[in-house]
């Protein structure tokens, strides 16, 4: 295993590592992360990194095979732009966390502020606990599983990705409504909360998504243009 002290050593040494083909099927531990920007942005290969401690803005953006997991708290935009791979989170997520992601999986098992899941793309994501206000706005493909609550105008604007939600939400956001939990939908929300590691029947669930009523314009509306 290697080992990057950020107490000591610059993120830039350790993305440097991350970008490089030799990176592939390495273990690589992260140790005093202190809270800095930018840990474990832009990696590409199949490599395994553990982050001991909290990380700062826009960690694990970018995301391409690697499994990255954080071993405490994360800052806003953590796993921004993700294409794949995967990017755990032992406690919580600030803003925006998995915002235009396109693909992999995103867990946070604590919370996640607000704008969760913000114009996701394909990216499934996972959370253990509650999220804030605005999530999943203009969320265009992907799954968003939230295990706690939901603050106000979830789903807002939202296009074809599917939000399944435990708890309460503060209020739906425009174009979002409650649909039925089908067979395939049950199904689909097992495997995401068993990849994520997290146990909760999905019966408990409610299934949430796109109305389409504001795929077409519509004349009777015109005053409001």
């Amino acid at each position: 295993m290697r080992e990057f002290d950020l107490q000591d050593a610059e993120v830039r040494m350790l993305n440097q590592a991350l970008h490089g083909s030799d990176s592939e099927g390495q273990a690589i531990a992260v140790v005093n992360p202190g809270g800095k920007h930018n840990v474990a942005a832009g990696a590409q290969f199949e490599t395994q990194v553990d982050i001991h401690g909290h990380v700062g803005y826009y960690c694990a953006g970018m995301n391409q095979n690697a499994r990255i997991t954080v071993h405490g708290n994360a800052g806003p935009g953590l796993a921004e732009n993700m294409m794949s791979g995967s990017v755990a989170v032992k406690g919580n997520a600030s803003q925006y966390c998995g915002a235009t992601a396109h693909g992999g999986l995103l867990v946070v098992e604590g919370d996640a502020a607000a704008r969760c899941g913000i114009s996701m793309k394909g990216v499934d994501i996972v959370v253990g606990g509650s999220i804030g206000h605005m999530s999943a706005f203009m969320a265009q493909s992907g799954r968003l599983v939230i295990c706690g609550d939901a603050g106000e105008s979830l789903g807002d604007s939202i296009y074809e990705a599917r939000i399944y939600l435990r708890g309460e939400a503060a209020s739906l956001g425009t174009d979002c409504i409650e649909k039925p939990m089908e067979t395939e939908h049950i199904k689909e929300l097992k495997e995401l909360l068993n990849k994520a590691g997290i146990k909760h029947e999905p019966a408990e669930f409610k299934r949430y998504g796109s109305a389409r009523k504001l795929y077409n314009f519509q004349v009777d509306n015109v005053g409001a243009y």
